[in-house]
């Protein structure tokens, strides 16, 4: 009977050592796989990019995790967040010079807009925690320098090509969509973005291999025989220089009536602001100007109307400034369509 007491009893001993091992190894798993996957989520932060101050002096701002109340002001800002599926971070928007292109319309629609820039004020009550804009909106007279927000934990960013860094260029625009997917770990689709743009590119790149460089202008009418030339340091000139043109005014200022007909360009792109009653006026403005009838590019009807955001700070809309471009420069590359 002790015998079989003691074999009894050895045998629970066992079975319960055994089923306190499986226990334990079974919330150990759980305990590492909860820790993979913390890691797995804070692994792209902290983020550090460098942006800049009202003293165009480079700051380096560091992001903990992905904003979450974002206010985007100006066309460029709002686009570019659109364009990597962000709206449901962005609290308020304002400053559109145009409506927003029309794949991002309905995404849009949901969102708060200012039909003036709201105030410093306006924005504190936000409670934003990034602000995505231009140079010209952090002075004194509209939101303040960065300095202002970041002693209260408000990152910022300033588009590069708004007037903070001289020359313009496409880099720069590429850099600032990148920047972006960093900060709201959306590397993937900013990437394919700027890889788009650089196919456009290389598209025109190859098609004028071997072919003689069109001698180009890029413009804009302020007045009557009266000029503002976007040159080589612009964004629309840099696209030209990258796709083959020869910039016949290189430099950025003013030019006249006597200026362009000495340049002669083949081909003319006139910028505009947006609407419709602009471009056509823009257009006039060169083909019906009697002092400029001598001019290559209006006897051949080469001058192409290229909308103002195409060519400044230009966000998503590089691609259509590279499109825009390339096609009034080779238009047999786009079918003549």
């Amino acid at each position: 009977m002790k015998k079989i007491i003691s074999m009894v009893l050895a045998g629970l001993m066992a079975f319960g050592i055994t089923g306190c091992s499986n226990k334990n190894v079974k919330d150990t798993s759980k305990s590492e796989t909860k820790v993979e996957d913390s890691n797995k989520k804070s692994s792209h932060y902290p983020v550090t990019i460098t942006t800049y101050d009202y003293a165009k002096k480079p700051v380096e701002v560091t992001f903990e995790k992905s904003p979450e109340k974002v206010i985007a002001v100006y066309q460029n800002s709002i686009e570019t967040l659109l364009a990597l599926g962000l709206e449901d971070k962005i609290i308020a928007t304002a400053g559109l010079d145009h409506e927003v292109k029309d794949e991002y319309k309905d995404a849009f629609s949901k969102l708060k807009y200012y039909e003036k820039l709201p105030t410093k004020e306006e924005v504190i009550g936000l409670q934003p925690d990034f602000i995505l804009s231009w140079y010209s909106l952090f002075d004194e007279k509209r939101f303040g320098d960065v300095g202002f927000w970041h002693e209260r934990s408000i990152n910022t960013y300033m588009s590069q090509n708004s007037g903070v860094i001289s020359p313009n260029t496409l880099q720069n625009e590429y850099d600032d969509i990148l920047n972006m997917g960093k900060v709201f770990d959306v590397e993937d689709k900013a990437n394919k973005i700027v890889s788009t743009m650089k196919d456009e590119i290389e598209k025109a790149k190859d098609f004028v291999k071997g072919k003689e460089a069109v001698r180009a202008v890029i413009l804009e009418v302020q007045k009557d025989g009266v000029y503002r030339i976007y040159g080589e340091d612009s964004i629309g000139g840099d696209i030209a220089k990258k796709v083959g043109a020869d910039l016949v005014a290189k430099s950025n200022g003013k030019i006249g009536n006597e200026d362009l007909v000495k340049l002669n360009p083949d081909v003319i792109f006139t910028v505009y602001y947006g609407k419709e009653i602009e471009r056509d006026s823009a257009l006039k403005s060169i083909m019906e100007n009697p002092a400029l009838s001598s001019v290559s590019a209006i006897n051949s009807k080469r001058v192409n109307p290229i909308m103002l955001s195409e060519v400044y700070s230009s966000g998503i809309r590089t691609l259509d400034g590279i499109k825009t471009i390339s096609k009034g420069l080779y238009p047999e590359l786009y079918g003549n369509k």
